[in-house]
């Protein structure tokens, strides 16, 4: 009996011991996705700007202005895109809308990312752009990859639609989680207008005419979530200026934009109780379920070893036969 309990207890040790692994550098890099439903928005806001009046073509300090971000996954463009690549994607239908202080629109960006959902990596596909213009990403935008390595990463800026590094400046602490701490620079850089202005009847074709470009700069923070990849915060030292041409009247430049954009309180809240739900369903596949599988197979393997010794005790001596003694004669 002690012989059969043995052999069971070791094929359990040998089953789990396998299956660590397994979980771990099989199982993990499969499951591991951003679902192609997912939906989020984010509100960000810059206090004591400095916004341009398009009615007088002057910059002005405003109380705060609003950006207002959303995320929403597009599920048959992800079917259709996924299978002629050859596996899981993602479609990000995005949208930044900029409002001032009064509540009206100053601009509207949309976008449509769309990345591998198990390495955010970008993949391209027809439909990939920003404010209707193609684009072809290289880099991470928005969510860094699952298991976030302590190194620099090529980021897209949007804006400039090129990819520029984002450097690992150390690890600290946000909100009770351990984070990784990025900054990316991008210096001045002309970039195009928005195609949605605040006035009717400007339009990014009409402010060429007038000689007149835009220019941009920012410093972009996050503090990301290694083990999920994802940004808990984040902020930007953002600024715009239009320049030359006819429409600012004689003068070299005019603030359009600058102030510190950074994410609302009562998103920041969310975003961390969700960054730590995902973050205990990753940590499942990749250490607690590999690690308590092979301790397990460990106990199991120590335990049939134990039967196994216990069931070979030496066998009771057998009985002497008694001895008749020989006749005696004479």
């Amino acid at each position: 009996m002690r012989r059969t309990a043995s052999l069971i207890l070791l094929a359990l040790a040998v089953f789990f011991a396998a299956l660590s692994p397994l979980l771990r550098w099989y199982a993990f890099p499969r499951l591991a996705k951003i679902p192609a439903n997912q939906y989020q928005d984010m509100v960000l806001e810059a206090k004591n700007a400095t916004l341009l009046d398009y009615g007088t073509m002057k910059a002005k300090k405003v109380s705060k202005v609003t950006i207002v971000q959303t995320l929403k996954g597009d599920v048959e463009a992800a079917r259709k895109i996924g299978k002629t690549a050859g596996r899981d994607v993602v479609v990000w239908n995005g949208l930044s809308y900029i409002q001032g202080p009064d509540g009206k629109m100053v601009s509207k960006v949309p976008e449509r990312y769309i990345f591998d959902a198990h390495s955010q990596e970008p993949v391209h596909a027809t439909g990939e752009m920003v404010d209707g213009d193609p684009v072809k990403r290289n880099g991470i935008e928005f969510k860094w990859p699952f298991l976030t390595q302590k190194r620099d990463y090529e980021y897209f800026d949007a804006q400039t639609r090129t990819t520029n590094p984002i450097h690992y400046e150390g690890t600290r602490t946000f909100r009770g989680l351990k984070v990784y701490y990025f900054e990316q620079t991008i210096p001045w850089t002309k970039v195009g207008m928005p195609r949605t202005m605040p006035v009717k009847g400007i339009t990014p074709e009409s402010v060429a005419k007038t000689g007149t470009t835009r220019w941009y700069t920012t410093v972009r923070r996050f503090w990301v979530e290694p083990v999920t990849g994802a940004p808990v915060y984040g902020e930007e030292s953002h600024q715009e200026e239009l320049r030359g041409g006819t429409l600012l009247g004689g003068r070299a430049k005019v603030t359009a934009f600058a102030g510190d954009v950074k994410m609302r309180e009562d998103y920041i809240e969310h975003t961390v109780a969700l960054v730590k739900h995902n973050r205990t369903i990753v940590l499942l596949l990749t250490s607690y379920l590999p690690w308590g599988f092979l301790i397990l197979g460990t106990l199991l393997l120590a335990l049939s070893l134990y039967l196994e010794a216990h069931g070979r005790r030496p066998s009771d001596p057998e009985p002497t036969p008694a001895t008749t003694p020989e006749p005696v004669s004479a």
